[in-house]
């Protein structure tokens, strides 16, 4: 239990120092009952993967051309708050229900529901979990149940359910714009999976921190190693330039270093042990209610950029889009994107995205010159008021192409989301 010692030294440090320092966190704690959180978030997703040349399934071998599904999620989360005094105790608990809306036998696989023997989708599912948390100061020790965003370890929620992770996170913000986490994860429940460990995570430790030098610059450091898959090193750099009252620069750098570690169970495509970087640059300017964007993305070394079974959202790079990662080994893409928020025009919640990524030089089985595109389209609507507030509706639409079937599974695919969702606060 070396990690829970490690948990218990953190505790301790963090409480020798608030004595020092102003009120902290723990020191504004109202109490168990009276800082607590309930809220049940609804979801109801259409799925549609369209596969236009009748490709091959990459599992069963089996010819689909069309991948689609309609579901209804219900994700409920409740949030104690800490009881009072030098150690605050809370808990959290997890509940979440999938209900199947409409599929086929020859529509499953869209990753929205478990598949059964018979390759028909489950009509439910059902995961959860809880957590118990403790705090001294401002520093939280949470073991148990827990959605995590780190760049090093996140989970997904790109589907009806989002993965879930099993461990034990410290997140500390006892420095005034500095965030610490460590952290030990013992397994990952998959999104439209219902065994603790379906994503077969052994074990993952991470270590790292943000730093906020200005308002308007941030630093990122971390590190994690995952048993018999990889270790990695993730930096970035943040920098937000304002020119004027409307108008502004941000600029976003972003780097892993990953290598094979153990048996190594995730290779490059001819066998070779993982031993890249993979880094991105992008920048974007903003005029009142417009936003353009241009990135840069590489991957160099032996092997893709790998991620997956350290949590299905753990690749922060800027050519990561909706249906392509372009991370094969010694791919370069660019990407150009324009936003547009109608606030400025008295629409208020509804937002616009389309962009183009192009990947050139990937190198994978069959080509050193892979190339790939992707174009999306992103439509969102949120309702401002009202009885149904925070309603939204979305829609997403990606059109995916390879002459060389860079992408696993397919070279050309049209892919369409619809998504409702309403959050609701119940305390």
């Amino acid at each position: 239990m070396r990690v829970m010692k490690w948990s218990m030294i953190a505790l301790a440090v963090a409480a020798g120092t608030s004595q020092l320092a102003l009120a902290s966190s723990q020191d504004e704690s109202k109490g168990f009952i009276e800082d607590s959180k309930l809220s049940v978030k609804t979801r109801m997703l259409y799925f549609s993967r369209d596969f236009r040349n009748n490709d091959r399934d990459p599992i069963t071998g089996d010819r689909q051309s069309r991948r689609e599904e309609t579901g209804l999620g219900f994700l409920g989360t409740f949030e104690s708050g800490f009881t009072q005094g030098t150690v605050g105790v809370g808990v959290d608990a997890i509940g979440m229900l999938g209900l199947k809306l409409d599929s086929g036998k020859g529509r499953a696989g869209t990753g929205l529901f478990p598949t059964g023997s018979d390759g028909r989708s489950e009509d439910e599912y059902s995961k959860g979990g809880g957590a118990v948390k403790f705090r001294v100061s401002d520093t939280v020790l949470k073991v148990g149940d827990q959605f995590t965003a780190l760049p090093v370890f996140a989970t997904d929620d790109s589907r009806l359910l989002p993965e879930i992770a099993q461990g034990t996170l410290i997140t500390s913000n006892e420095i005034k714009g500095l965030t610490l986490h460590a952290g030990h994860f013992t397994s990952l429940t998959a999104q439209e999976q219902t065994d603790r460990d379906s994503l077969r995570l052994k074990e993952a430790n991470v270590v790292g921190g943000t730093y906020a030098i200005t308002d308007t610059l941030s630093t990122s450091l971390y590190y994690s190693k995952v048993e018999d898959y990889w270790r990695k090193y993730y930096a970035n750099v943040n920098w937000a330039l304002p020119i004027s009252d409307k108008q502004g620069l941000v600029f976003d750098f972003n780097i892993y270093d990953t290598k094979s570690e153990g048996s190594a169970d995730y290779r490059a495509f001819d066998g070779d042990k993982l031993d890249n970087r993979a880094f991105s640059l992008s920048g974007a300017y903003n005029i009142g209610a417009h936003t353009f964007t241009l990135a840069y993305q590489k991957v160099s070394g032996d092997g893709d950029y790998g991620y997956g079974v350290d949590g299905g959202g753990t690749i922060f790079l800027a050519n990561s889009v909706a249906r392509s990662d372009f991370n094969a080994e010694d791919e370069k893409s660019w990407q150009a994107r324009y936003d547009l928020n109608f606030a400025e025009y008295g629409i208020p919640g509804l937002t616009f995205m389309t962009r183009y990524v192009r990947g050139t030089d990937a190198n994978v089985a069959g080509t050193s010159n892979g190339k790939e595109w992707e174009r999306d389209v992103d439509v969102k609507y949120v309702l401002q008021e009202g009885p149904a507030k925070d309603l939204s509706f979305r829609v997403r639409q990606a059109t995916y192409r390879s002459s060389d079937g860079v992408y696993y599974g397919s070279s050309s695919i049209d892919e369409l989301r619809l998504i409702v969702e309403y959050p609701l606060s119940i305390l």
